[in-house]
C-alpha cells in the first residue's frame, strides 16, 4: 500500500483551512451556559470582540444577549448597542433596536417575533463620542 503525501500549496491553503476552522467553530461552540435551543456566535473586528447568544434559537420571541470584550478578552464597556437582523433570502431588514444595557459588558434585545431561516445580525457599538463600529456575523433560526 503506497502512502500518498499531499503537499501544502502554500500560504493560501493554510489561510483556507484556518477560516474553515474559525467558520465552523463560530457555529459549533456554545457557552457552557447556553442551552440546548440556543444559537451563539462570536464576532470581532480590530477593536472588539462580542458573544452573542440568541434564545432560543428558533421561531418565535427570542431574547439576544451580547457580552463584548475587548482584544485581551477583558470586558468592554459601551455606550451604545444596537442590533439590527435582515433576512438573509428575502432581504427584509427589521428595524433597528436599542439593545437595553444590563451590566458593563452586557446587553440584550427582545424580539417579540423572529422567523424561521437564516437572518444576518448586526451590531452597531458605540464606545466613546465618534469611536462607533459596526460587525455582522449569519444566525440560523430553526
Amino acid at each position: 500500500m503506497a502512502m500518498v503525501r499531499r503537499r501544502s500549496r502554500g500560504p493560501l491553503s493554510r489561510l483556507a483551512l484556518s477560516l474553515h476552522c474559525l467558520v465552523w467553530l463560530s457555529y459549533s461552540a456554545a457557552p457552557a451556559a447556553a442551552g440546548d435551543d440556543d444559537f451563539f456566535t462570536h464576532l470581532h473586528t480590530e477593536k472588539a470582540m462580542a458573544n452573542v447568544t440568541v434564545s432560543p434559537g428558533r421561531a418565535g420571541p427570542v431574547d439576544i444577549t451580547i457580552q463584548l470584550e475587548t482584544m485581551d478578552e477583558k470586558p468592554l464597556t459601551a455606550k451604545a448597542v444596537s442590533v439590527t437582523l435582515t433576512d438573509a433570502k428575502a432581504g427584509q431588514r427589521l428595524q433597528t433596536v436599542q439593545a437595553e444595557h444590563v451590566s458593563d459588558d452586557h446587553w440584550r434585545v427582545k424580539v417579540s417575533d423572529l422567523a424561521a431561516g437564516r437572518w444576518t445580525l448586526g451590531l452597531a457599538i458605540s464606545i466613546a463620542g465618534s469611536d462607533t463600529f459596526s460587525v455582522e456575523a449569519p444566525i440560523l433560526i430553526k
